[in-house]
């Protein structure tokens, strides 16, 4: 494939190895193996919605690069873009490669909507038609490996990882979390109560209308699966 000059094959393969190095340690929540499945999620909605080759290897980039130094594990909301632009720098991207790349990280996090729905929406920065897409592709793929069957498991692992309890009907979802809260959690955050204070989300948050469509059934799922949970909770299944 070609790519563009700011975008090497080059630059991708020191991005795979720097990305595994970085999460190596991490529960499978947010280990490589979902690096890859969002960037296989990025590749095709980029293939659905058109985008330019160009395009599509710095969508291919940022997917590679959006996990690195999660603050939900490195527990600083700043260490993702401080340690992306060192490895960028150090491998000689260009500045607007850079830039690109950090706008589009910087917007993957559903912490960061919260933000922007608290201030009363998403803000216009005249970042361009292109790379709003670019962002929303891989935002998009990113939200849609925690949904469906996957995000499932995944959801689980995570909260295994934080030792949260499973289900607790004494605790009921917060409502209206703004992105403190969120990023705090709290003593009482249970594991299904992530499904109704973020997943089930998700689907009407979507960026692109091939993102929307996949997301589609992969909520049904989500939604199928809660409703036999809450019924064997019971004991009524």
């Amino acid at each position: 494939m070609t790519v563009s000059s700011g975008v090497s094959p080059a630059l991708l393969a020191a991005a795979e190895a720097f990305v595994r190095h970085e999460l190596a340690a991490l529960d499978a929540s947010h280990d490589y193996a979902h690096i890859e499945r969002v960037r296989a999620n990025a590749r095709n909605l980029a293939r659905l919605e058109g985008v330019s080759e160009e395009q599509t290897a710095l969508v291919d980039l940022a997917a590679l690069l959006h996990d690195v130094r999660d603050w939900k594990y490195s527990g600083s909301d700043g260490a993702t873009t401080e340690a992306v632009e060192a490895f960028l720098t150090a491998q000689g991207a260009d500045a607007e490669t850079i830039r690109r790349v950090l706008y589009i990280i910087a917007r993957v996090g559903f912490k960061e909507e919260l933000a922007a729905a608290a201030a009363g929406g998403a803000a216009s920065d005249a970042a361009g038609a292109d790379l709003t897409l670019a962002a929303g592709i891989v935002q998009d793929a990113d939200r849609l490996d925690a949904i469906g069957a996957i995000g499932i498991a995944r959801c689980f692992t995570f909260g295994g990882a934080k030792h949260r309890v499973l289900h607790d009907p004494a605790v009921p979802p917060r409502v209206g979390l703004s992105k403190e809260a969120y990023m705090t959690g709290g003593d009482k955050t249970t594991t299904i109560n992530h499904f109704y204070e973020k997943l089930l989300k998700l689907k009407g948050l979507m960026k692109t209308p091939s993102g929307g469509r996949i997301a589609e059934q992969r909520h049904a799922f989500m939604e199928a699966y809660l409703q036999q949970f809450h019924e064997e909770w019971a004991g009524r299944a």
